[in-house]
């Protein structure tokens, strides 16, 4: 303790950060990377596997559910005309005047970051070709120490078929560029904050697919052979969507799969307070398919103020792609984001680069690529508009009309246990052999368990609301006015949305107004991240390992295999005003 108060920033990270691995996993991407980074690797959180099977669906993703209903087709033109009024531009059916209008200069869209990659680079599909010299592993996964029973990426990871000789799996953005005419099936094992489990996903395959894209991670990114993992312990840094039973899942995969040493689980919300130096704050966490909210006190999150939307960055690039159809503005192109994947990496492109909010019409030209089956990439100039009406879709939800994916049964999230939270005292009746089996001291939803009391945690639904709505109840739903009216003045936006231009202002704005007339509040005020918001999250379960290294939090690997986390072990996070002292500390260092 001592040594805390004493030790500098940059030796803690020297000395405790080298050993830590950092996992934050979502729905589109999964950010990782060592403690002592400044930055994480963030990867496309998807897997394509080769197929022997001959669908024309090669690409699209399980259950997928995007037909829009005549009534919610009635409901986006609504709030269309409803953000048309509030933004000062036509309504949807009025015709657009060509002259006058506000024009960005042109750009390139076509799914690259123009910071890796040369402008006048060209577009090609991924090889799934192995070749023959070459194995997707680095040479430190080939020691001998590797155990033969490890993943099949370390048993070389070609198919011969004949002439070719295929790639077992790709990982990551390789895999969003596969062609739709390649026998390779594209898996996306989360999926609007929870397991992508379905009739079509079965819950092993997610698992394996959730092993297998972080095994290839911490091979290909970090270095990190499955020979040396017990000397590395694991951060697992969870979204709020996540149920207790996705917990237990992922933890088991860290721990039995990986075969890390030990590891903790954190909060998404509470670690990018902690990210932030932080100790009391509102995090709004706005990802690709999912934006939650919650409040942060003192460093311990409040779990009543949880509040889940069922949208994010990309419906508003869906709904992007909508409006440029609606306005006849979209080229005479098949942009198809569920047969291939290419399509929503240049919508989320366009949508960084020139949706942004503020009043009055807001045109862009841009180079928008077309890419057809087996034909090189095509570039088609085009005047986009209305680029500043997807992002209001935020505050009016009915605009973006999310896809459906259908959920797992709820009996499936059923747990006696809480992870995350102080469980009551109360003595669970478990069977003697509960401990045997593949995933031990699981309520793996078997028939053997349903005459077991269940411990019911706090409610996972999603709310129908838009983002200052859900702002403004979280916050009110801490019920003491001086905390309240400190909540409404930290409001912290994190995720890739939360780099829209003109956002912050239109939250203050929107949840200013959202406050009841009898709430004696007259002030909202977002704050700067001081970490990039895409992984300020990531940072804070860093800091949180770093000053956390030696407390009873951490779960070591044979103790979760051989017992699991029993009610009243101690074994479970729990917040710390030490920890949050000491993190303010060291951010503000």
């Amino acid at each position: 303790m001592d040594y805390l108060k004493t030790a500098i920033p940059s030796q803690l990270i020297s000395e405790r950060g080298s050993n830590l691995v950092v996992i934050n996993p979502g729905s589109a991407n999964i950010r990782v990377g060592l403690a002592q980074q400044d930055a994480p690797f963030i990867v496309p959180h998807c897997i394509a596997r080769h197929t022997t099977q001959v669908p024309k669906r090669n690409l699209q993703d399980q259950m997928l559910n995007s037909q829009v209903t005549t009534a919610q087709h009635m409901e986006r033109e609504k709030a269309y005309d409803i953000i048309a009024s509030l933004l000062k531009i036509p309504f949807l059916d009025e015709e657009v005047p060509n002259s006058g209008s506000f024009q960005r200069k042109m750009g390139r869209v076509d799914g690259y970051n123009p910071q890796n990659v040369r402008k006048d680079s060209v577009f090609a599909w991924t090889d799934v070709n192995e070749k023959q010299s070459s194995t997707l592993v680095t040479d430190s996964s080939k020691d001998k120490d590797v155990p033969s029973t490890s993943l099949d990426q370390h048993e070389g990871m070609d198919m011969d078929l004949g002439e070719h000789k295929y790639r077992r799996f790709i990982c990551g953005e390789e895999a969003l560029k596969i062609s739709p005419t390649e026998p390779y099936c594209l898996c996306r094992p989360i999926r609007r904050g929870h397991l992508n489990i379905s009739q079509d996903y079965p819950m092993q395959q997610v698992y394996e697919d959730l092993h297998t894209i972080w095994d290839w991670i911490l091979v290909e990114k970090l270095h990190i052979p499955q020979s040396e993992r017990n000397m590395y312990s694991a951060i697992l840094v969870v979204p709020e969507t996540f149920d207790n039973r996705e917990i237990k899942e992922v933890l088991s995969i860290v721990l039995r799969d990986l075969q890390f040493s030990s590891a903790v689980v954190h909060q998404e919300g509470l670690a990018a307070a902690f990210g932030n130096g932080l100790s009391t704050a509102c995090i709004v966490n706005m990802g690709a398919q999912v934006t939650s909210v919650i409040c942060i006190e003192d460093g311990v999150a409040l779990p009543n103020t949880e509040k889940t939307l069922p949208f994010g960055g990309e419906d508003i690039s869906r709904c992007l792609l909508w409006t440029q159809r609606h306005h006849q503005t979209w080229p005479q192109v098949r942009t198809d984001m569920l047969t291939k994947p290419i399509d929503m990496l240049m919508l989320n492109e366009l949508k960084e680069s020139y949706c942004y909010i503020q009043e009055g019409e807001v045109d862009a030209v841009a180079v928008v690529h077309s890419y057809e089956d087996g034909m090189p990439a095509a570039s088609h100039r085009t005047r986009l508009t209305a680029l500043n009406v997807p992002p209001m879709g935020l505050f009016y939800p009915m605009l973006l009309v999310p896809d459906v994916y259908p959920p797992p049964p709820r009996s499936w999230f059923n747990d006696y246990e809480d992870m995350l939270e102080e469980t009551w005292h109360v003595d669970y009746p478990r069977r003697p052999d509960m401990a045997d089996g593949l995933y031990p001291g699981f309520n793996i939803g078997l028939p053997m368990w349903d005459s077991y009391p269940i411990f019911q945690t706090k409610p996972k639904k999603e709310e129908k609301v838009g983002l200052a709505e859900a702002i403004t109840s979280s916050i009110l739903s801490t019920g003491r006015i001086d905390l309240k009216r400190k909540l409404f003045c930290t409001i912290q936006l994190i995720g890739g949305v939360a780099l829209t231009e003109g956002l912050i202002p239109a939250v203050e704005d929107r949840v200013l107004h959202a406050i009841p007339s009898n709430e004696a509040i007259d002030t909202v005020e977002v704050l700067q991240s001081r970490t990039h918001p895409t992984f300020v999250s990531w940072k804070g379960g860093a800091i949180l390992g770093i000053l956390d290294i030696g407390r009873d939090a951490w779960i070591h690997r044979m103790d979760w295999i051989h017992n699991g986390i029993h009610v009243g072990s101690g074994r479970k996070y729990k917040d710390s005003y030490y920890v949050q002292a000491q993190a303010t500390c060291y951010i503000n260092s």
